[in-house]
């Protein structure tokens, strides 16, 4: 179905951290969420509107320190700007259409911006769900419903010659929505780990967990996402506290580690791998670990192999999925996966499933997040990874964002109305997620449109004006 984007409205507004996360080579203690609302028209005359938000975040689209933390977000800025004025120069198109007929302008004209591949690909990204968010409105259907039928006209373009159109179109369709979804919890770099590492002057006590002691014992969930720094025996130290607090509290438990980037060359992580396996206390962290995400810097991990690591565990790429090309290269270096972020682009995200699919047992798609804040962010996340079939998802802003406390009283009482299994509102706190034994409940997320299901108040939100960048 062909539409046109007709006006974009771009607002942001701030967020604080409740506890200071700590991955890469940044600590957050805050930050600034980017909301768009859109208007696209049918070729009928129908007319809608559709809305997406995504953080603006610094030092990991980009993390050259050549740039401040305020670049940084400006070029993210500057990637929306870009993709607004392609989508509405490009005219009357199919969803994926906009998205396909202008990718190559837009890598072109961001990289001229000294936009990397990964930021270039941010605007587009909120583009894209907010499109087929008005779509969905306007037509009644669900993103399910479009996604299986095909809606948003996905298909094989140049862009991606190693998918086939047969092929694709089965995996689209044989798609089904899931109830639920299993939280995977992230343990930051900082996070304290045990009651001994948080002073009582330090506690917030504000109801929610704040070690990882607590947070086992209040989602009682079973995935957990570790995050490693790059220095051998400190990792190994706090992978080794992590263990014990996991081995002692759970009967089971799975999780990931996660590099972003820290280690230099592919010989460091599998020294560090080594010697977990060589350490008796890390021994059931071990066996429980499902793969390894993206440990080296991207300016290598492309072009050399993994295959030393991926023989003693699987691993994939995240910050190194620029471009719809990065996964293919990637699988020839070793790499048996790809993570889905729907701040890379969600199209990208269907695409490497289907890519996936094709290349049948042994690879894989995980689902990884970058602050996915409650509300509007955090559902259209949802429902695409567990559409995409992934049965655990990578969570981090539950915990280290105190609920909707960004969003105003209006909005926040909309969406506790619209999803009671998703969110919870107890007196004296903002909306919460609920996550009862580490799953997430997806039922609600079946309305009309991206699975957005009640309206934001824009009107609490500082509106920003689109730049139109020449080059």
């Amino acid at each position: 179905m062909k539409i046109k984007l007709e006006e974009v409205e771009r607002y942001e507004r701030p967020m604080t951290m409740r506890l200071a996360f700590r991955f890469g080579v940044i600590t957050v203690t805050g930050g600034i969420q980017a909301v768009i609302r859109v208007r696209i028209s049918l070729p009928d005359g129908r007319s809608g509107q559709g809305v997406a938000a995504e953080a603006l975040a610094a030092k990991w689209f980009e993390k050259s320190p050549e740039f401040t933390d305020d670049q940084n977000l400006d070029q993210l800025r500057q990637s929306l700007d870009l993709a607004i004025d392609h989508y509405k120069g490009h005219g009357a198109d199919t969803p994926f259409g906009l998205f396909a007929g202008t990718y190559g302008e837009q890598q072109k004209k961001g990289a001229a911006l000294r936009l990397n591949p990964l930021v270039a690909s941010y605007g587009p990204a909120l583009l894209d769900r907010a499109i087929l968010d008005a779509l969905g409105k306007i037509t009644g259907n669900s993103f399910s419903q479009m996604i299986v039928s095909n809606l948003p006209g996905i298909r094989t373009t140049e862009l991606t010659p190693d998918i086939e159109q047969i092929p694709l179109a089965r995996f689209l369709a044989a798609l089904k929505p899931a109830s639920s979804i299993e939280l995977r919890h992230t343990v930051g770099l900082v996070d304290p780990l045990t009651a001994g590492d948080r002073t009582p002057m330090e506690r917030i006590n504000d109801g929610l967990p704040e070690t990882l002691e607590e947070v086992v014992s209040y989602y009682r969930g079973r995935y957990y996402k570790l995050k490693v720094a790059g220095d051998i025996k400190a990792d190994l130290d706090r992978l080794s506290r992590i263990a014990f607090v996991l081995d002692h509290r759970l009967p089971e438990y799975r999780t990931t580690l996660d590099g972003n980037e820290q280690y230099e060359d592919v010989e460091g992580i599998v020294e560090l791998w080594r010697k977990v396996g060589e350490t008796p206390a890390l021994a059931r962290l071990a066996q429980s670990t499902l793969f390894i995400e993206q440990p080296i810097k991207r300016s290598v991990a492309l072009s050399r192999s993994v295959e030393s690591l991926a023989k003693l565990r699987p691993v994939i790429i995240d910050e190194s999925d620029g471009e719809l090309s990065s996964f293919p290269t990637a699988l020839k270096l070793g790499y048996s996966g790809v993570s889905s972020k729907n701040c890379k682009g969600f199209y990208k995200s269907i695409l490497n499933a289907s890519r996936v699919a094709q290349l049948g047992p042994g690879y894989f798609m995980s689902a990884e997040d970058l602050t996915t804040l409650p509300g509007v962010s955090l559902q259209q996340d949802l429902a695409l990874v567990s559409l995409l079939g992934m049965t655990h998802v990578e969570r981090n802003a539950h915990h280290f964002v105190d609920g909707m406390s960004f969003a105003s009283e209006a909005e926040q009482k909309a969406f506790v109305s619209a999803h009671r299994a998703l969110y919870e509102r107890k007196p004296g706190h903002p909306a919460r997620l609920k996550a009862p034994g580490g799953k997430i409940a997806l039922a609600s997320l079946n309305v009309p449109g991206f699975a957005v299901g009640a309206e934001m108040d824009f009107r609490s939100m500082t509106p920003r004006t689109t730049q139109v960048y020449r080059v």
